[in-house]
């Protein structure tokens, strides 16, 4: 038998509203319903026509990334069917375009909200290159704006802008708005070569390298955000301690924030009636010839990485087979040689 619904907003029943988020949220899952609600506004343009992947966590549980929607999903969630290479089957996403979807997600205890880059009508095509800065393990915020400074002075330097958010995690997102125009493969490319003009102007702050072990304390910036992937949101919460916002702050302001700054218990009040993602993003751009020359000729980082990855162990197990080997014949020898 359903429990009884605490509330009901926009057709949709909202239960448990007082219960805790999770582990760790410092918020109530009225708090999350009350925080959607408040921006749905300013979030669903980042949301609406494209693919949505959520992260949700049930009480005591493990967070868990939904691409298919449930079975109980109401008809009047738009979906639509992409096939996903990967598990050679039919994934049935939702399309988060109205504020009743996204209660109704909010109801569902989908915390995050990761759209793809590209829409629903247009699979051939991504709006926008993502720059996504990782910091190394620790307090290293400030190594990933120093990063996304980085970025912006390739970005300048390249007759482009971009836009700049914390990731709500541990990192910065520096999004850059490209024309309709450019094909998927172009957009890889300029994010290649923009990550790699950001590492030439201070390779002691940031790095392109894949691998992690390769990386030696300086920030990730991973320039693999293309094609199908996704970006967590503007204004989307995230699983993390004190469920903090992925909130844009501006060029002038990043500087002198922190990832906790932003929560779903303060981020309104921080608004008020503004728009700031809407503000700061640039109108789509074309992208210079000379910035897709030099990506053409970066190879792609995860192909690298897989390639690099296989001959490690390679020579790991050759490494080990002739330590082996050498342990081997010290035993025959000892085995040969005569009592003393």
């Amino acid at each position: 038998m359903a429990s009884k619904p605490d509330e009901t907003r926009d057709g949709v029943d909202l239960t448990n509203l007082d219960q805790p988020l999770f582990d760790g949220a410092e918020a109530t899952k009225r708090d999350l319903v009350d925080y959607l609600d408040a921006v749905h506004g300013r979030m669903l343009p980042e949301l609406r026509e494209r693919p949505l992947s959520v992260i949700r966590i049930r009480p005591g549980q493990p967070k868990f990334m939904q691409k298919n929607v449930p079975k109980y999903t109401p008809d009047w969630v738009k979906t639509v069917q992409v096939w996903a290479e990967a598990s050679k089957r039919e994934v049935s996403y939702a399309l988060c375009d109205d504020r009743r979807t996204l209660l109704w997600f909010a109801n569902q205890r989908a915390v995050e909200y990761h759209p793809t880059l590209m829409r629903a009508d247009r699979w051939d095509r991504v709006t926008h290159l993502v720059l996504d800065l990782d910091p190394p393990e620790g307090e290293t915020f400030t190594m990933a704006v120093q990063a996304a400074l980085l970025v912006r002075q390739a970005l300048t330097d390249s007759g482009l802008s971009g836009a700049v958010k914390t990731s709500g995690a541990k990192g910065v997102h520096v999004i850059v708005p490209i024309a309709e125009t450019v094909s998927i493969e172009d957009a890889a490319a300029a994010t290649r070569a923009i990550a790699a003009r950001a590492e030439k102007i201070d390779p002691s702050i940031a790095t392109t390298a894949y691998i992690k072990e390769d990386r030696h304390g300086k920030v990730f910036v991973d320039s693999t955000r293309s094609g199908g992937a996704t970006v967590v949101a503007a204004y989307s919460p995230r699983v993390r301690p004190g469920t903090t916002v992925s909130y844009p702050v501006g060029w002038d302001d990043i500087e002198s924030v922190t990832p906790r700054d932003f929560t779903v218990r303060n981020a309104i009040q921080l608004l008020g009636d503004a728009d700031p993602w809407a503000d700061q993003l640039p109108a789509p751009q074309d992208l210079p010839e000379d910035l897709l020359d030099e990506g053409r000729a970066i190879p792609v980082a995860r192909v690298v990485a897989m390639h690099e990855g296989k001959r490690r162990k390679r020579a790991r197990e050759a490494a080990d087979k002739a330590d082996q080997a050498n342990k081997d014949q010290d035993q025959t020898d000892k085995e040969k040689k005569p009592d003393e």
